[in-house]
């Protein structure tokens, strides 16, 4: 709010010495000075753009955030839940980016059958997840490691998605081979507000709420990484 703030001030300012610009006699008119100003005014109105959406992501992701749900759970086919969700993150980011790729692979139980769940809750989750795992693997694919040494197969971005009965629970299983979380910042990111995005790309409140959510279940959610390898997350819901 900061920023929409600063450059609605300065662009008043900027209006001002235009006008005063405008004012003089013909001759005395800098043309020069007022292109200069009418761009500055267009870069400080992209910037108040940019930052008053970052600021409405933000506060959006917050009353999700402190919302609690008035979905009810009902039984749910999880399998066709995850791959309903992970075509929908597929489709969603090609639709912004057409140059984006990956491998999707799922690999789900079939005998797991129905599971007692508020679908649209654990469907935000996935999606925040597969969604993750996709801006993953394309940051490592933009960075170039996947131009290996010669006789090594190149790398290919690629988001699994598994479902299994494990000791009468369901795990869920959202994997990447993406660049992994370094050990330093493991241990934050289900804390609020906590991103390694740039800013404007993320609240960091996804892995947050995902977090709650699931626990709002009685299930658990954890990470596994390997640095330079990639990251799954772990969900496990009761039957």
């Amino acid at each position: 709010m900061n920023f929409v703030n600063n450059f609605s001030e300065i662009n008043t300012e900027l209006i001002e010495e235009l006008k005063s610009e405008k004012l003089k006699v013909k001759n005395e008119r800098n043309e020069a000075l007022e292109n200069e100003l009418l761009n500055d005014i267009a870069e400080n109105e992209k910037k108040i753009n940019h930052h008053g959406k970052r600021a409405d992501a933000i506060v959006k992701g917050m009353l999700q955030h402190g919302q609690s749900s008035s979905g009810l759970k009902e039984l749910t086919d999880i399998n066709k839940l995850a791959d309903e969700y992970l075509r929908l993150a597929y489709n969603g980011i090609r639709a912004k980016d057409k140059s984006f790729n990956a491998i999707l692979k799922t690999d789900f139980d079939e005998s797991i059958g129905k599971i007692n769940i508020i679908p649209q809750d654990i469907g935000r989750v996935i999606l925040n997840l597969i969604t993750n795992a996709f801006y993953a693997v394309d940051e490592k694919k933009k960075s170039g490691i996947e131009n290996l040494p010669a006789g090594q197969a190149g790398y290919e971005p690629t988001v699994s998605i598994s479902t299994k009965k494990l000791n009468g629970k369901v795990e869920i299983k959202i994997t990447d081979n993406g660049n992994g979380i370094p050990k330093k910042i493991l241990d934050k990111v289900f804390q609020p507000f906590f991103t390694t995005k740039p800013t404007g790309q993320g609240t960091g409140l996804g892995l947050s709420l995902s977090y709650d959510i699931i626990k709002a279940h009685g299930g658990e959610i954890k990470v596994e990484t390997k640095e330079g390898e990639g990251t799954a997350f772990i969900i496990q819901l009761n039957m």
